[in-house]
């Protein structure tokens, strides 16, 4: 039996990223106060910088680096098992390097979680974001910049 991959949780704060996730675009929610304008990742009420509530949310080129990776070793998720090797990476994005992201690096939009070799994976590789539907939320992946 097939378990279907952990989704994430949409909560208040968070759903804006979601919803621009399904329609194809990386945004990341910004302070919208006078002369702040700090991006902040994950999404909360209030900016950490000056303490307002005005939040926007900021379109991304979607380019990054991968800041880290894990290489996972069981014991693993049962959803999971079949997929090794995989790569969860953490992404630095290009537009805002204090703002890191999360995801899959795959080979190709659509492409499995198991479809690029590990060998391939190292820090400081330059990715672009792709998007995927996992469970019914559309969740950003990573694709190499050179594959």
């Amino acid at each position: 039996m097939n378990e279907p991959l952990l989704t994430p949780v949409v909560d208040d704060d968070g759903a804006p990223f979601w919803e621009y996730a399904a329609r194809g675009e990386l945004r990341v929610q910004a302070c919208a106060a006078d002369g702040c304008g700090q991006l902040r990742f994950p999404p909360r009420p209030c900016c950490p910088h000056c303490g307002s509530f005005a939040t926007s949310w900021r379109r991304m080129s979607g380019k990054g680096r991968i800041w880290s990776y894990v290489v996972p070793h069981p014991p693993l998720l049962p959803a999971y098992a079949a997929l090794v090797p995989y790569h969860p990476v953490v992404v630095e994005l290009a537009d805002a390097p204090l703002v890191r992201l999360v995801g899959n690096l795959v080979a190709r939009a659509g492409a499995p979680l198991d479809s690029v070799p590990p060998g391939r994976v190292r820090v400081g590789a330059r990715v672009q974001v792709v998007f995927a539907d996992q469970g019914g939320v559309v969740v950003p992946r990573w694709v190499l910049e050179r594959p």
